[in-house]
């Protein structure tokens, strides 16, 4: 049991990282474009709000049929659709097209393996929910370090047709093949199965959606989830862009790389580190406490950024550090929800919570991208996006703690009743 969760968690870090470029490249891919399907800013940004939108929409849906049909069979479709994406992104000489293959083939390819995987880490791993999470959404924030100079380097050499078609057939086929080898996670009574950690508050009995859906809790964690989603989403679709109006862009060296793709380098490593790291906190402080300290420290690194945005080498240091206090989201949620529900129906769960991120990717995309367009200047967008992410945090700590601490007090077990775990 020990070894084969262990292999489970690799193999789901593997599929991860195989679908991450779309989501964390595509910032790349834009000015190209442009030049491609033509068109403004905004109106390629719909794109990725597509891309987002359906990668988390229809996570509800894709978690039951992982929890009916089990996680290897869906888990190798999303892979394969994620690189057939690019492929088929290649061959658009339109908008429509880009948004069709790039965005709704990509969102739905990407969201299966995102909660398929997920869902089956918090069921893995219930001694160490916060970090088992925090691996696997690691690999889909790691994957990306890879491809971000051989993508540069292939786009300025063989252009934007080539590059989609050779990385996306090698995103697709390792997924497929990780994926290959997924199990499902053992049901709650198995004899070798590790008990929780003390560490959070932990729900006596298991509800389902529709059980979830009908507390304030949920919802408060919906808002809490898209206001972060939103301040990192702008930060990923419009990171070469607002960049390279403060005077940042690839011909500007620092430390004798290419400014740009050095800092997108650096910001997948952090936002990939933050994952397992904060989610390892969480396990041994609690989920809110740790959400203070990470939401609030990433308001400050983003006033931060802004500060020092005409110092190359300060610019690219801190856009790591922004990216290290964003991305731990996606383990502080998902294990404060299956924490707060319990996770027989954790995967369908977490994708109704997952959806924020849909609402963020609208907030963050296109509509950061107006702001800009209307005011001439990307101020007012950090100027907003620092304040939702200090409300966030003290959301955690002053609305969220309470409020869950009182639903689980308040729920009967159900059945044979699982010990509830107080931090």
């Amino acid at each position: 049991m020990n070894r084969t969760r262990w292999i489970q968690l690799a193999l789901g870090v593997i599929a991860m990282m195989a679908v991450s470029s779309p989501q964390y490249v595509w910032t790349l891919f834009t000015k190209p474009l442009l030049g491609t399907v033509g068109g403004t800013l905004a109106d390629l940004q719909v794109t990725f709000s597509i891309l987002i939108v359906l990668q988390t929409w229809l996570s509800p849906a894709q978690g039951a049929l992982v929890e009916k049909f089990g996680p290897r069979l869906l888990v190798m479709a999303g892979c394969a659709l994620s690189g057939l994406s690019w492929v088929l992104t290649a061959y658009a000489t339109s908008l429509p097209a880009v948004y069709v293959a790039y965005g709704v083939l990509g969102g739905i390819g990407t969201g299966i393996v995102y909660i398929g995987i997920v869902g089956q880490m918090v069921k893995w791993f219930p001694d160490k929910r916060g970090f088992a999470v925090g691996m696997a959404a690691a690999g889909y924030g790691f994957g990306a370090i890879f491809l971000n100079f051989p993508i540069s380097s292939t786009l300025s050499t063989a252009g934007l047709q080539h590059t989609l078609i050779v990385f996306g057939l090698i995103q697709g086929v390792v997924g497929v093949a990780a994926a290959a080898f997924l199990k499902p996670a053992p049901e709650h009574g198995t004899a070798d199965r590790p008990e929780p950690a003390v560490g959070s508050m932990r729900t006596r009995r298991d509800y389902n959606s529709r059980e979830m859906l009908k507390t304030p809790v949920f919802w408060l964690m919906f808002v809490m989830m898209t206001m972060m989603s939103t301040g990192g989403l702008m930060v990923i679709s419009q990171f070469a862009t607002f960049s390279r109006s403060f005077g940042i862009d690839e011909k500007v060296l620092v430390l004798g790389f290419a400014a740009l793709p050095l800092a997108l380098t650096i910001d997948r490593i952090t936002n990939g580190l933050t994952r397992p790291i904060f989610g390892f906190i969480s396990d041994r402080i609690g989920r809110e406490k740790t959400m203070a300290i990470a939401f609030i420290g990433e308001g400050l690194a983003i006033a931060l950024l802004v500060m020092v945005r005409e110092d190359p080498l300060l610019y690219v240091l801190m856009s790591g550090v922004v990216f290290f206090g964003w991305g731990e989201i996606f383990s502080l949620f998902p294990s404060t929800l299956t924490d707060t529900f319990g996770e027989t129906h954790a995967t369908k769960n977490y994708g109704f919570l997952y959806m924020a991120q849909g609402v963020g990717s609208v907030l963050g995309g296109p509509i950061a991208a107006l702001i800009f367009a209307s005011t001439g200047s990307w101020m007012p967008v950090f100027g907003i996006i620092i304040a939702m992410d200090v409300l966030t945090g003290l959301l955690a700590l002053f609305a969220l703690a309470p409020m869950r601490r009182r639903l689980i007090d308040a729920s009967p077990a159900a059945g044979a009743a699982k010990p509830a775990f107080a931090g």
